[in-house]
């Protein structure tokens, strides 16, 4: 845009389908409160990497300092600090789930489909977890087959098995790790 140009600066405006105020606008910095603030945040996230916008203002509270919780997320967003998700918990186990004898002990595989085993992972994705089932024979070393979810319920590890059976037909000894898998009584 130009002042001198014979157009008016209205005119120039509505042509290009521009506010006026985008005329006049001038961008301000970030205050000098923000940036003691900012310089506090980024100390802190160096000692306490998963700290969120709503730790960190805890922190900050903690500190003496008047910063509530959505300035924290926008001064961190603008300083691009991401926390380090904690990991998941899939290894606890419910009191009233039964819990099997562990029947591989000193057992001797010698075939497939003798034994198969399934276990859970987690894979980090940039906005939380996935979780990925896998169906094996220990004697192969295949993997029978697979299921990812975003939650840890069981229909993604029942459709995993159900695929596998259809596949393979049934094994002698299904294990499982007994607390994640086993314990839902749609796998028994």
């Amino acid at each position: 845009m130009s002042k001198e140009h014979e157009l008016s600066q209205r005119r120039q405006c509505t042509l290009l389908q521009l506010s006026r105020s985008t005329l006049y606008y001038q961008p301000k910095g970030e205050s000098a409160a923000n940036l003691r603030f900012m310089e506090i945040i980024d100390k802190q996230f160096m000692e306490t990497p998963w700290y969120g916008s709503r730790q960190m203002a805890r922190h900050m509270k903690r500190q003496g300092h008047k910063c509530g919780r959505h300035r924290v997320r926008r001064l961190m967003r603008l300083m691009r600090l991401v926390p380090i998700y904690q990991e998941p918990n899939t290894s606890k186990k419910h009191p009233a789930h039964k819990i099997y004898p562990y029947l591989l002990k000193g057992l001797a595989i010698t075939r497939p489909n003798q034994v198969w085993c399934a276990d859970i992972t987690y894979i980090r994705m940039e906005r939380g977890f996935l979780y990925l089932v896998a169906i094996m024979d220990w004697y192969s070393r295949k993997v029978l087959a697979w299921r990812l979810s975003n939650t840890l319920d069981a229909d993604f590890c029942v459709a995993a098995l159900k695929e596998a059976l259809a596949t393979y037909g049934p094994p002698e000894i299904f294990n499982t790790d007994s607390h994640t898998i086993g314990a839902s009584s749609r796998m028994v």
